[in-house]
């Protein structure tokens, strides 16, 4: 009887033991199971889009702004948009201002700006810019009363200019019209006031600035496009050293030159404009010839 007992006991033994090098196994295989979900958890996370983070100052319609909601806005948006999507970028736009635009560059705090933003020897000294992806020439918003009908006018003593700081325009008046005041101001709707009131008797600033915000205040203002500088060229800056991403934006630029991107944005954004532009003779902002 004992002796049964015995055996009852051992194959009882026997029995649970198994059971537990079973559950040991079966264990052991989902565990391995489960990391190789998690490793593919990461390796999908892994291939989620980088983040392409572009600093502009959404001050300047069309090209840069915002619509009724708040969300960015304009040709540069699009068009950085479209690179994205081909590039299989996940965009994120900065509203920036100006003076910290090519300091979010130097931070890292942006990988790329496009803001009409003209190339420059100084300016390239501290970024890297893209070829031209549009050009510019300055023009001169005048007082109505101001006499002013060349930008040689602006050089007298006793003239007031309006620039925006830091800006091309501000570049030029202050190589060029040693002889008058410079008033320098944080944006072009302060200057356009300032010309609009009697304040300064010109602002100096792109083409189209100065053609739309002639057509806004026709009784207070006169426009002076008589070409008095060759055109600008606008590029897209990037850090020093980028090249990735420089030759990225290289190549789509090249490729919008030819497959009609930017006529697909002036027909959605300036189609008036270039109409008033064709007319008047004006080299337009696409026209890379």
């Amino acid at each position: 009887m004992k002796m049964k007992t015995t055996h009852r006991m051992h194959f009882a033994r026997l029995a649970i033991a198994m059971a537990c090098a079973l559950a040991a196994t079966v264990f052991a295989l989902v565990g391995c199971g489960s990391g190789e979900s998690s490793s593919q958890a990461g390796s999908a996370t892994g291939n989620a889009k980088p983040t392409l983070t572009v600093a502009m100052e959404l001050a300047y319609p069309p090209f840069e702004t915002k619509d009724e909601a708040g969300n960015p806005e304009g040709i540069a948006v699009d068009f950085m948009r479209d690179f994205a999507n081909q590039y299989g970028y996940d965009l994120v736009v900065e509203n920036t201002a100006w003076d910290g635009l090519i300091p979010s560059l130097q931070t890292d705090k942006a990988d790329c700006v496009i803001s009409s933003m003209t190339i420059t020897d100084e300016r390239a000294e501290v970024v890297d810019f893209s070829e031209p992806y549009a050009m510019a020439q300055l023009a001169i918003l005048a007082n109505a009363n101001s006499g002013i009908t060349q930008a040689a006018d602006l050089n007298q003593p006793g003239k007031k200019v309006a620039v925006k700081t830091g800006s091309t325009g501000d570049v030029y008046a202050t190589k060029n019209f040693t002889e008058a005041e410079i008033v320098r101001l944080a944006d072009e709707s302060a200057c356009v006031t300032e010309v609009v009131q009697g304040k300064a008797d010109g602002f100096i600033y792109d083409q189209l600035t100065i053609y739309r915000n002639n057509q806004a205040n026709p009784d207070t203002t006169e426009a002076v496009f008589i070409p008095f500088q060759d055109p600008e060229s606008w590029g897209i800056a990037v850090k020093k050293g980028n090249t990735e991403l420089l030759d990225q934006l290289n190549e789509f630029i090249a490729q919008s030159k030819s497959d009609g991107e930017f006529d697909t944005l002036t027909q959605k954004y300036l189609a008036e404009e270039k109409k008033a532009f064709d007319d008047h003779g004006f080299k337009w902002f696409f026209d890379f010839e």
